[in-house]
């Protein structure tokens, strides 16, 4: 039988209804799409799929369970490496990962391992949990400071080696990025809810309103714990540096995603929220975040939201179905654009910005081409809010209250790479906080690997 090229769409709600509320975009395969598109695989015996996931899940194996129709054992595949897959399936950046060698690729689409993941996941969801096997207890416990992808799979991996966990959580919701940083509408807090569920099941004891640093120290929970793992993410926003930052209407994408998915703005209009913005808005940066910012924007009744990246289009690091979303929406992109400076009026809220026009230089050594400014090309525009979405740095509150850490000069924790071990003895670290960047997979691959260790660390005491 001959292959198809192009891989089973995935239907999507209409653009005109889904921008109205917060209910997810995809709608997720059928069974007779997901059999139909899982009969793509090559079934390669190389397995290009599985070398290029963080978490190594075996993709071609439950692909083809997928394909035979046994929902069940693809659900206990994908489980063997990876208890969060309704996750993974809606946030990981696939495209780059275990679809981008995908062979079948080469000639058409990829398969669409992604879509197969929140598949199953989903089907599990509907048709009866599949937890994994536990090993006897070890009489150890494992301490974890933050509730976000890298923390969750070292508790996953730690409560099924046999070892005791408890998760300390610095808000009153566990979950951290995936439950205060994206969106509703790409990822249900239903969901993350019922997977941090799941691990409780296990075991898992997990501690809400809990400051390390505040509340208990690093030290404090190893006098509690053999041995601790850090995975708080890298939660301190970074500003442009410019006049009018700090104008009434500017908001860091941190702030303004935290108040949306916490205070339940979300919920909007029958929920009411300290979340307070204008119908003007300008966003910058070019990133998931800058997209998830503006995209929420337009749910909560902004008529004219408009990105402000000072790249091209191509360089755009969100993900290119997040851009088609926006751009179906009815988001504004300005490319080739970098804001100068904000403008108030006088009772200190803004009114406009002025951005300058950039042009690429030749590639650097790096292959990236470097934005420059194009002298007398100033302009302003009206707008009522302003939201930065640059980027993120450590908060320092937990290096500066742990002897033995040390931290870079951008203040991010220093770990072995392949062990994720701090210079502290018994003290791991992964995800946003060790600034590596930035995916939800690439944080529970650290997480995988500090669990490896830790357990390690454990048994030869």
């Amino acid at each position: 039988m001959k292959l198809r090229p192009e891989r089973v769409p995935v239907s999507e709600r209409a653009p005109e209804e889904r921008v109205k509320d917060f209910r997810e975009v995809p709608l997720g395969y059928t069974v007779e799409q997901a059999e139909d598109e899982a009969g793509r695989c090559l079934n390669c015996k190389n397995r290009p799929c599985k070398s290029g996931c963080p978490v190594e899940i075996d993709c071609g194996g439950f692909v083809a369970k997928v394909h035979a129709g046994d929902f069940r054992g693809a659900v206990k595949l994908v489980k063997e490496r990876n208890l969060l897959p309704a996750i993974t399936g809606r946030v990981c950046p696939q495209v780059e990962q275990c679809e981008g060698p995908c062979l079948i690729g080469k000639k058409g689409t990829s398969v669409g391992i992604g879509n197969l993941e929140r598949f199953v996941a989903d089907w599990e969801r509907e048709h009866g949990e599949v937890l994994p096997d536990k090993a006897p207890p070890t009489g150890m416990s494992v301490g974890i400071i933050g509730s976000g992808p890298s923390g969750l799979t070292v508790a996953a991996d730690m409560i099924q080696l046999g070892h005791a966990v408890t998760v300390y959580e610095a808000l009153h919701e566990p979950g951290g990025v995936l439950v205060y940083g994206i969106p509703e509408f790409r990822l249900p807090k239903s969901i993350v809810a019922q997977q941090i569920e799941s691990l409780s099941r296990l075991g898992v004891e997990i501690k809400v309103n809990q400051i390390i640093g505040k509340t208990l120290t690093v030290d404090d929970l190893l006098r509690m714990h053999e041995t601790v793992f850090i995975g708080v993410g890298a939660g301190a926003p970074i500003f442009m540096g410019i006049p009018g930052e700090n104008l009434i209407g500017v908001y860091s994408a941190n702030e303004f995603l935290t108040r949306s998915n916490l205070m339940r703005a979300y919920r909007f209009p029958e929920w009411d929220t300290p979340l307070r913005f204008g119908k003007k808005i300008a966003v910058i940066g070019g990133g998931n975040v800058a997209m998830d910012a503006a995209r929420t924007a337009l749910r909560l009744g902004a008529k004219d939201v408009s990105i402000i990246y000072r790249r091209s289009r191509e360089e755009m690091p969100s993900r290119a179905e997040e851009i088609r979303h926006g751009e179906e929406e009815g988001l504004r992109f300005a490319f080739l654009k970098a804001p100068k400076r904000i403008l108030g009026d006088g009772a200190g809220r803004v009114v406009s910005i002025e951005v300058i026009t950039m042009k690429l230089a030749e590639p650097d050594a790096s292959g990236r081409r470097h934005p420059i400014p194009v002298e007398g090309s100033e302009h302003r525009w009206d707008v009522d809010t302003v939201i930065v979405a640059i980027g993120q740095q450590p908060n320092p509150m937990i290096a500066s209250t742990t002897p033995g850490l040390e931290v870079d000069r951008k203040g991010y924790l220093v770990v072995d790479e392949e062990t994720m071990a701090t210079p502290r003895e018994g003290v791991y670290a992964g995800g946003d906080i060790v600034g590596w960047g930035a995916s939800v997979i690439r944080a529970m691959g650290d997480g995988r690997k500090a669990a490896k260790a830790m357990h390690d660390y454990l048994i030869s005491r």
